[in-house]
């Protein structure tokens, strides 16, 4: 079942108010609130990483960038380092590469959202194609999922490799 059909059920049951948005067709997180007209910083780009043995969600707003030294402190791991194609493909089989929604319960992941997030009313991000996406109360997303919230962000131009 498509992740989108299965979320949707998910949301229902739980009688939670969601809003399906369509777009064009967008490769990116920024992309996608671009072309949804939505500010950059209310859009949620999730980024899966493997934390040690495991796989975790990082989500932050899609104009900022994961620092993984302070992702790292947060989820108390030596190693963090970002999934592979390969490796989302596998963990997502039911979303298309990069388009996967921060719902890890349904997939069971830990979340982590950058407390920039969860200051919000409401939160946006992709629903598992690359012409999708969802938008709804962030209050109503961390009563389902339960997300650890932390501070990991890094601006983009103030990256260091």
């Amino acid at each position: 079942m498509p992740v989108l059909k299965r979320l949707q059920t998910y949301l229902d049951s739980h009688k939670i108010a969601y809003k399906l948005l369509s777009h064009d067709k967008a490769f990116s997180s920024q992309r996608t609130a671009e072309a949804l007209h939505v500010p950059g910083d209310l859009f949620a780009k999730v980024v899966v990483v493997k934390a040690d043995e495991r796989f975790v969600m990082a989500v932050v707003p899609s104009t900022w960038r994961v620092d993984f030294k302070r992702l790292e402190e947060a989820l108390d791991s030596k190693h963090v380092r970002l999934a592979t194609e390969h490796e989302l493909a596998e963990l997502f089989p039911d979303c298309e590469v990069g388009t996967m929604p921060p719902f890890g319960n349904l997939y069971n992941m830990n979340v982590y959202v950058d407390q920039l997030l969860s200051q919000d009313e409401h939160i946006f991000f992709e629903a598992g194609t690359h012409t999708g996406a969802m938008k709804l109360r962030y209050r109503d997303f961390a009563e389902l999922v339960h997300p650890l919230v932390a501070q990991f962000h890094r601006e983009p131009s103030s990256l260091q490799y």
